[in-house]
């Protein structure tokens, strides 16, 4: 059976994914993984999709990058993808990071696809550490980059005793952290990483994804799915799925705040914003993390171009 060519224009390779092939990846499947693979990948996919939240072993392989730098979120693109899809690959927010750039390169090299910055264009976007600021619909699929799969981590360094915790449910020693927080601190200290429990039933690490974009996961149109290549763990957030960051009823979780501050580029003060610093003139600014939402935002904001031979 013959697949069917992408079509030219934004291709990362043109004439599609054959001419990929033949320019460097002939010894390889489409996509780099061998069928065996990607069909083992699917069927964990679809266990941890009807487990939300779950963690669901699978055989992770051998990647042609290190360990650590996104083998799991690029193994589910790999199993995913097809020549018809657009893919977007963010690391923390950015689409031009080292880590961003060098997956786009090798998926384009492998699989021949558009590559696309615009978050509503996409049909498969990895991410590392971050959520887009764009609303996602039911027609896209966000795979997250997960260092560590296991939120009892914290808690527990036997993964046999954390096994044995989410069988039962018995989340109550990942409640005493959180009190014992509030009790030092006067507030939960847990950044990235905050636990949230999904469908009510188990406790997940959402990854390192700051508390700003936790109300995102919560009935959300789109399927999220996350993997850790080296733990070899893949779980799920389906569509319309709820999912709670851990909070006492007399101190709810909260999100991350910048009163006062906005975006230095397009102006934005309801996006998620990092702090830039120029050591030459000892200044700081804040821009959007999202950069492809803060590029589309300044585009919009832009004043319209004067037509030629207009009045002075």
């Amino acid at each position: 059976m013959t697949r069917p060519e992408p079509t030219p224009s934004g291709t990362a390779f043109p004439g599609g994914w054959r001419r990929a092939l033949e320019e460097g990846a002939s010894r390889y499947s489409y996509a780099f993984l061998d069928e065996s693979a990607k069909r083992e990948i699917r069927r964990r996919i679809l266990k941890a999709i009807a487990l939300p939240g779950c963690q669901v072993p699978f055989g992770s392989r051998e990647m042609p990058i290190a360990r650590g730098w996104g083998t799991g979120g690029l193994q589910l693109t790999l199993a995913l993808i097809g020549p018809e899809d657009v893919l977007k690959v963010i690391d923390q927010g950015c689409d031009d990071s080292v880590n961003a750039v060098n997956i786009k390169k090798f998926v384009g090299r492998v699989a021949g696809v558009r590559m696309t910055t615009d978050t509503r264009a996409a049909t498969l976007i990895q991410t590392r550490h971050r959520i887009p600021e764009e609303k996602l619909d039911s027609g896209q699929v966000l795979i997250f980059q997960v260092p560590i799969p296991e939120p009892l981590r914290l808690v527990e360094p036997s993964e046999r005793e954390t096994r044995r915790m989410h069988a039962e449910a018995d989340y109550s020693r990942m409640w005493l952290y959180l009190y014992e927080d509030i009790v030092r601190y006067g507030e939960i200290t847990v950044g990235a990483r905050y636990p949230v429990m999904v469908n009510g039933r188990y406790l997940m690490d959402p990854s390192p994804i700051p508390r700003w974009d936790l109300p995102r996961l919560h009935r959300a149109e789109n399927l999220f799915l996350f993997c850790a290549g080296r733990e070899k763990r893949i779980y799920a957030v389906p569509p319309h799925t709820d999912v709670e960051p851990l909070s006492f009823e007399d101190f709810a979780s909260r999100v991350e705040r910048f009163p006062g501050r906005s975006c230095s580029r397009c102006g934005a003060g309801d996006s998620f914003l990092d702090e830039v610093i120029d050591d030459a003139r000892g200044l700081r600014s804040w821009v959007c993390s999202d950069t492809a939402f803060c590029e589309k935002r300044r585009t919009r904001n832009a004043p319209p171009a004067e037509a030629p031979g207009g009045s002075r």
